[in-house]
């Protein structure tokens, strides 16, 4: 069974990997790995045995219920999902009560919401963790499984170039926390769109201090140049599909394709957080071809959510 040094981490809780060392990444990376491997190998793992997780979704979803969902299960504990039909927020109660309520009866508050801060505000009135399993603002479960797919495929992370392309949105926010373990990660994203200037300032110290690099640019194929990873999201996010015929305007040319593949390394990895739209930020060929590792990063959630459970609760 993976051995886990919960000095640090138990009890903590995860919105941004802001507030995680460079070294508590790695070692989350370390668990999700171990557990990997002993759920490949039908070795069971009964840590949270006895521990229940409450999942609070204002946002559809399918990676991160599933992951979270059976991830609970494997670890030998039980997950409730709660749509804000189910519960009482939906009907305006404030958060800090949902909090303290749901503290007295669970081990462990996982929420997929639009606004950041009721994540901030959920997890100051909770006495249990609180997981952020996205928000407007940021997405830190995938990033987690997303570097344990890079890890996997190029078998380091330190000195590789990540760039995405695309809407400098809570993926990009979460992709500029993770610079600081030595990536250099570049955003092309279209003037109007690019990444919150308070983010990635705030990243960009870190990265500086953890000998990483950010940059911002506009030009979709000079930010493809030499990359080692290619990645990419919707045009439009979950609540401004409104917007949706703007932004494909806007984003004409933001797209994963074989021209971006030309300009990056011959054997750069094409990753995306998924839903795909594809023909949209990604052609069907790329995101289908041998350079895609899309599939392998969303069965990665479950391996990456596991560790998090595991460690904080």
């Amino acid at each position: 069974m993976a051995v886990l040094n919960k000095e640090g981490f138990q009890g903590r809780d995860y919105i941004t990997l802001k507030d995680y060392t460079s070294d508590e990444i790695l070692y989350m990376l370390k668990v999700a790995k171990e557990l990997k491997e002993e759920t490949k190998a039908g070795v069971p793992h009964p840590i949270l045995q006895g521990k229940n997780l409450a999942m609070i979704f204002t946002k559809s979803s399918t990676r991160t219920r599933v992951s979270f969902e059976v991830g609970m299960l494997q670890l030998g504990g039980h997950a409730l999902f709660l749509s804000n039909r189910d519960i009482q927020i939906g009907r305006g109660e404030p958060i800090k009560d949902t909090a303290r309520v749901l503290s007295r009866m669970v081990d462990g508050i996982m929420i997929r919401t639009h606004s950041h801060q009721d994540v901030i505000d959920l997890a100051e009135y909770s006495d249990v963790p609180v997981i952020n399993g996205l928000t407007d603002l940021f997405h830190p479960t995938q990033v987690l499984a997303d570097l344990l797919t890079i890890q996997e495929h190029k078998q380091r992370l330190a000195g590789l170039k990540l760039s995405f392309i695309g809407d400098g949105n809570n993926m990009a926010h979460s992709l500029m926390n993770i610079a600081k373990l030595g990536l250099h990660i570049v955003i092309a994203s279209p003037a109007g769109y690019r990444p919150d200037p308070e983010v990635f300032a705030q990243a960009q110290a870190a990265a500086q201090k953890g000998g990483g690099l950010i940059e911002i640019v506009e030009d979709p194929i000079a930010a493809a140049k030499d990359a080692d990873v290619l990645y990419t999201d919707v045009w439009a996010s979950m609540g401004q599909e409104e917007e949706a015929a703007v932004r494909a305007k806007a984003f004409v040319g933001y797209q994963i394709n074989d021209q971006s593949l030309k300009a990056a390394h011959k054997d750069a990895i094409v990753m995306h957080c998924l839903p795909a739209h594809r023909g949209e930020e990604i052609t069907e060929d790329v995101l289908e071809g041998p350079q895609s590792v899309v599939f392998d990063e969303a069965e990665n959630r479950l391996h990456a959510h596991k560790a998090i459970l595991a460690l904080l609760m």
